[in-house]
């Protein structure tokens, strides 16, 4: 553990073994992160539910658990965020928007439980777009949240605050969900790691095609961690996977790993917009790297085509139409225009319309198997653009064009394979760039080791953003 290194910025392994050690507290870590929040979150604003007292009851609780020995695991007493559309008892959960009315939870979602029983001290919840529909974090709801590297961008979306967190410090643990890029793309744009799992790995509720929950870290070995409680079964998830007794902690194998490894290397998505030149320069700068550990890295034709991105786009319009039919017209007003636009753009569609749009998602499920089964893993862009404006919803700005920059992300919702975003440089602005890592159905653990062994042979980081005005 580094003397030097304030408290908030300490990895979760670290505090973990400072805990057993007695030599950190929760409360003393956790006072620091609220302290971190406060001088952060007028420029941020990525929390919400922000509850200090209540973390701190929680931090003394798990204080007391550390001193009788009987702490819940490595996560008690470590500092975590989830994101405000992964249900919290006794807490409303708007997504996003200001058209929901607001009801308090009944019961935790899987995730959150998986947090809370592992002793997690929850200090709040983070923010998120009208229905988690945007990689931004523009919300009829939230108050806008910012990207801590440069404040007039966007962290991405739609787990902007959890991205926003992570890449300022606010702890180390946070939790978010994706169903098209929405791990991967602040994961990206904030310069952190995160995962998203195979389907069902991470059981959460409720369930849907492509939906996952997923760490967001500043470290692989944070996610791995955070693996261990979060891929417990839960009944609720009925695509949950059945229980399986991974090893976790394997993830920490050395740059050798890499050797012999069949890497495909995409560069060209083949739908959306086209990757910018600093992406690709870093994305095959990684390449290289993964070629001088010992890699085989390939060249791989684009597989995704702007039918199957514009089929999923169709179908989720109509999905959207239908959800704001079911509201009352004074809440429809309240839904964030762009998000309007975009759904009732559906209105005129028809059923064999909206039917060849949802077979769009099965037949990009088999184009991404197929494309990857040559491979052990593919390495890709998670975006082919650097992040927006902050008050953008999307990269485009037109919401019959949304989803131009979802093309390596999306694929791999759809065929359910494991897919991470790691930094893998920096642009001229000096804001981060994502490579993504993407692994066969199930293979999560193997996702990650690629993703640590790549941590340890890339150029070395660049100091986290700090507070403005410090």
């Amino acid at each position: 553990m580094s003397s030097s290194a304030p408290l908030n910025e300490l990895s979760a392994q670290e505090l973990s073994a400072a805990y057993r050690d007695k030599r950190l507290s929760p409360v003393e870590v956790t006072q620091a992160v609220i302290a971190h929040i406060e001088r952060w979150e007028p420029h941020l604003q990525a929390t919400w539910l922000f509850r200090p007292e209540a973390a701190l009851e929680q931090a003394r609780a798990s204080e007391a658990r550390w001193q009788r020995g009987d702490a819940l695991g490595p996560l008690d007493g470590v500092p975590a965020t989830i994101k405000e559309n992964i249900a919290t008892r006794g807490d409303p959960m708007p997504a996003g928007t200001a058209a929901v009315d607001l009801k308090p939870a009944t019961v935790d979602a899987p995730p959150a439980a998986r947090l809370k029983e592992a002793g997690a001290v929850i200090v709040s919840k983070t923010t998120m777009p009208d229905y988690g529909m945007l990689s931004s974090g523009l919300s009829s709801f939230h108050t806008l949240a910012r990207n801590p590297w440069d404040l007039g961008k966007t962290p991405g979306g739609s787990s902007a605050g959890a991205g926003a967190a992570a890449a300022a410090g606010y702890g180390p643990l946070h939790l978010g969900t994706d169903i098209g890029g929405s791990l991967r793309l602040p994961a990206s744009w904030c310069g952190i790691f995160t995962l998203k799992p195979s389907l069902g790995r991470i059981p959460i509720d409720p369930p849907y095609m492509g939906r996952a929950a997923g760490p967001m870290t500043r470290t692989v070995g944070d996610a791995a961690l955070m693996m261990q409680a979060l891929s417990r079964p839960d009944a609720r998830d009925s695509m949950s996977l059945p229980s399986q007794d991974i090893d976790w902690a394997a993830f920490d194998v050395s740059p050798d790993h890499l050797r012999g490894l069949r890497i495909g290397l995409l560069l060209d998505a083949g739908c959306g917009l086209a990757v910018e030149p600093e992406i690709q320069t870093a994305v095959e700068h990684a390449a290289r790297l993964f070629e001088k550990a010992g890699a085989i890295v390939e060249p791989m034709q684009p597989f995704m085509s702007q039918a199957m991105l514009d089929g999923m786009d169709h179908l989720w319009r109509m999905r959207s139409l239908v959800d704001m039919k079911a509201l009352r017209a004074d809440q429809r007003a309240k839904v964030l225009p762009y998000i309007r636009e975009w759904a009732e753009s559906a209105a005129e569609f028809s059923g064999e319309h909206v039917f060849r749009s949802f077979s769009q998602f099965h037949a990009t499920r088999v184009a991404a198997v197929q494309a990857c089964a040559r491979f052990d893993y593919v390495i890709s862009p998670v975006s082919p653009n650097m992040p927006a404006a902050a008050e953008a919803p999307s990269p485009t700005n037109d919401p019959l064009r949304p989803l131009e920059h979802i093309g390596f992300t999306v694929p791999f919702n759809m065929s359910e394979q494991p897919a991470s975003s790691v930094n893998c440089g920096y642009a001229a602005s000096g804001l981060p760039i994502g490579l993504q890592i993407a692994g066969h159905r199930f293979d999560d653990l193997g996702v990650l080791r690629v993703s640590r062994a790549f941590e340890q042979i890339r150029e070395a980081q660049r100091p986290w953003p700090v507070v403005p005005g410090n």
